[in-house]
């Protein structure tokens, strides 16, 4: 990560006045279209938690602004932010929360997030990172909003994204998607270059 300067930061008046906020994260919920995705996905027989987070993040990660975080107290950037997953305990109705890199290709990440989530046996490893998406799927409704629970850090600056249960409308396979970030550094057009960026990724998955 590299510290961003304050002093030539176009955006720094606009991090300020958001930081200052009484609640500074903000949440969007919309759609996506998954139908060529899912299809996909079965046929390589992957798991669509683990493709779905690969999918996302890497999307996320062409995009500056979902890359920014306090440390420290100072506005910084990585160069790669890595995934953090919720996932159900087999035969459990308790989660646990699966740090895994960010690999370059998706047959990597697939593999290593099934390597890990098999070999996680506690529920909690570590404190979650800072350099992290933060993902949680809610497979049971089909939502038109959510809501999480906060830590009452007002630099807690982790994207935090969620997906509901997918449905049919129009022969189409529809996936309800949340994410909420920090307004400091991620404003609306910033979540309109995701969700374009996320869906051509999704159509045109091979």
């Amino acid at each position: 990560m590299r510290e961003i300067d304050l002093a030539t930061w176009n955006r720094a008046m606009h991090c300020q006045i958001f930081r200052n906020s009484v609640q500074p994260q903000y949440c969007v919920t919309f759609e996506l279209d998954i139908t060529n995705f899912l299809r996909r996905i079965r046929e390589r027989g992957y798991s669509f938690t683990f493709s779905f987070v690969f999918a996302v993040t890497k999307c996320a990660n062409e995009i500056e602004e979902f890359r920014c975080r306090f440390w420290e107290g100072k506005p910084v950037i990585y160069d790669k932010i890595n995934t953090s997953f919720t996932y159900l305990d087999n035969g459990s109705e308790l989660f646990k929360v699966v740090n895994v890199e960010m690999q370059d290709t998706i047959e990597e990440y697939v593999s290593l997030a099934a390597n890990t989530v098999r070999e996680q046996k506690e529920y909690f490893t570590a404190p979650i990172g800072n350099d992290i998406y933060q993902f949680s799927s809610f497979l049971w409704v089909s939502f038109t909003h959510i809501s999480h629970t906060e830590s009452g850090k007002k630099d807690n600056a982790t994207p935090m994204i969620d997906w509901g249960k997918y449905f049919i409308r129009d022969e189409k396979v529809m996936l309800p998607f949340s994410v909420q970030v920090h307004h400091s550094f991620v404003d609306g057009v910033h979540i309109g270059k995701l969700a374009n960026l996320l869906q051509d990724y999704l159509d045109n998955f091979e």
